[in-house]
């Protein structure tokens, strides 16, 4: 059994002096030199951690001189996990939940966990630390008192088409995570309903040798990692919409139909959803994310 953690790490304000801790502990995204004391003092005092990757946890706890037992945790086994946790913080025992990498449940499993957690009366602690969103955003260049996280996009349907057009209407930054495998396909995919130009940084490898950010437009971007297939985690970061983005168009109700019909009669002729989404865009004077959601529709009809 672990050393039990300094007191100062308890919430004495809640008088759980005698009540067991989970903490949130985030770890490094890449540099093991990102770990905080606190997060290394936290790891070796609890009980036991409860880890996404016993495997890929144990390279930190070494580094981290902890030899607590590891306990797995992930989005398969959550809701099973949960009574035994229970059942150690109920006999006294401290524990400590991280992620792979950043912080947990951000696009991890956890949440369940911690609700009960919360719920059965015990202290949640979060130890901050390293975050790929935040670390993506203030690298970006683009604005950053206001934005939205919005994880891992579908991969297709309606839920896909809608995150898109929330990108494209967004007045806040929007960060994205990505696979390296679909990241061309994404930024392709927002530079039809947000516009070629539109703002973005692509984050890669943040904070390990070969971290890169390249900044530029939607269509840049896409024809730069076309060419230069990116590796590793992949974070997007989009720039708000700006009065560029919203140019003054004919009535809604007519120039949707309109649009429609110009639309179709270009796919008819084999456009590209792309290009005809700009043509119609352009020749409509409409938000390319309305004039998306018609392209997308046209296509579903059709069953291309």
């Amino acid at each position: 059994m672990g050393e039990t953690p300094p007191k100062e790490f308890r919430d004495s304000r809640q008088g759980y002096a005698t009540v067991a801790t989970l903490y949130i502990v985030s770890t490094p995204i890449g540099n093991l030199g990102d770990l905080s004391p606190r997060a290394r003092e936290v790891l070796r005092g609890v009980s036991r951690i409860l880890a996404e990757d016993t495997r890929r946890t144990r390279v930190l706890t070494d580094h981290a001189g902890a030899t607590v037992p590891l306990v797995s945790l992930h989005e398969h086994n959550e809701a099973s996990r949960t009574a035994k946790v229970l059942e150690w913080l109920g006999a006294g025992e401290d524990l400590a939940l991280v992620s792979d990498a950043g912080t947990p449940l951000v696009s991890d499993p956890g949440a369940r966990l911690v609700d009960a957690v919360a719920e059965a009366g015990h202290p949640v602690v979060p130890i901050p630390g390293p975050s790929a969103v935040l670390a993506a955003l203030v690298g970006s260049g683009l604005a950053t008192d206001r934005f939205a996280f919005l994880g891992f996009p579908e991969r297709k349907g309606k839920a896909r088409r809608g995150l898109l057009e929330r990108v494209a209407g967004s007045a806040e930054t929007c960060v994205l995570f990505e696979s390296p495998q679909r990241a061309v396909r994404l930024l392709e995919e927002l530079g039809e309903v947000c516009g070629p130009s539109r703002r973005v940084a692509v984050a890669r490898e943040l904070t390990k040798i070969h971290e890169e950010f390249f900044r530029g437009t939607l269509s840049d971007a896409a024809r730069h990692y076309g060419d230069h297939p990116p590796r590793g985690e992949v974070t997007v970061v989009v720039a708000p919409r700006s009065a560029e983005d919203d140019p003054e168009g004919t009535d809604p109700a007519t120039g949707e139909a309109e649009a429609r019909e110009l639309a179709g009669r270009l796919l008819a002729g084999g456009g590209r959803p792309s290009a005809v989404t700009r043509e119609v865009a352009s020749a409509m004077g409409m938000p390319r994310n309305a004039v998306y959601r018609i392209v997308q529709d046209l296509r579903n009809q059709r069953g291309t």
